[in-house]
């Protein structure tokens, strides 16, 4: 099981993607097909194409971390279906281009993605962008174990995010 996180990009268009990739009968497995099976209002994870009736390899899971409240024609809405899932799909594209996934055993992978759409965010590409990067961002960390426990440590100290600003 391979864990990562990644994040692109500034302000309402930001990306925050965090991947779970691991072997398809295991326990990534059957978090995938449950999640698949147990929708939740808002919340509903959706597999992730690369075209209408092309799903990407290794299968990709979208579960989205917003609540998506407003109905299919909201902005948001559109955002995540539309351009967040484009960016997702090509970042996976991208690891397994790249070999950070390997294609030769994709058959027997699935990919649990996590991901963030802000509700303000209104330009869809920096959206599809800034969720690409993160994307294969999150895959290459998982791969490499990153990050390493003495950099965490390092700033323990110091922990903020976006949301909670440092202060001085």
């Amino acid at each position: 099981m391979l864990i990562g996180e990644g994040f692109a990009g500034s302000g309402a268009e930001a990306a925050h993607v965090n991947t779970v990739l691991g072997e398809r009968d295991g326990p990534v497995g059957v978090a995938f097909t449950t999640a698949l099976a147990s929708p939740t209002a808002g919340h509903t994870a959706f597999l992730v194409v690369a075209q209408p009736g092309l799903a990407v390899q290794p299968p990709t899971l979208f579960v989205p971390k917003a609540t998506i409240a407003d109905g299919p024609e909201s902005s948001h809405a559109r955002l995540t279906w539309g351009a967040a899932q484009s960016g997702v799909a090509g970042g996976v594209l991208d690891a397994v281009h790249e070999g950070v996934v390997d294609a030769e055993a994709v058959v027997g992978l699935v990919l649990v993605a996590a991901v963030w759409v802000d509700p303000e965010a209104r330009d869809g590409d920096l959206v599809r962008a800034n969720n690409r990067q993160a994307t294969l961002d999150a895959l290459r960390a998982g791969v490499v174990g990153f990050p390493a426990v003495d950099d965490v440590l390092a700033v323990r100290d110091r922990v903020w995010n976006p949301y909670d600003p440092p202060r001085p």
